[in-house]
């Protein structure tokens, strides 16, 4: 039971230790404001690039501002599923607080 209990906690280590390893929370923390985020601001959420940014943005233009998160898959280039990946980072009322994350690469580039 020991041993058990010993691999167990082991595991639980290498996972969590794992995950942050390899970026879970690569995408960033916080929320854009789909309503009111500029190009730029759009291409910081994960998987939106410069095409799908300037297509919310038509969206925007032509339909006036989402009324609701559900209207988001409207947009050309957004499927439900690249929907379900950015719903933890968008909202449609409130300022912009969404900070990408940094990959570690970037952050430890010596400065010349």
């Amino acid at each position: 039971m020991k041993r058990f209990t010993i691999l167990a906690g082991v595991i639980l280590v290498v996972m969590f230790f794992g995950t942050m390893a390899f970026g879970a929370g690569k995408a960033g923390q916080g929320k854009i404001n789909v309503n009111t985020a500029t190009l730029e601001e759009l291409q910081l959420l994960p998987g939106i690039g410069e095409a799908t940014a300037k297509n919310i943005i038509a969206y925007r233009k032509a339909n006036g501002v989402f009324k609701s998160l559900s209207e988001i898959p409207n947009v050309k280039g957004i499927g439900e599923k690249k929907f379900k990946s950015l719903q933890g980072y968008v909202k449609l009322e409130g300022k912009s607080d969404f900070v990408p994350a940094t990959p570690k690469a970037e952050k430890e580039k010596p400065v010349s």
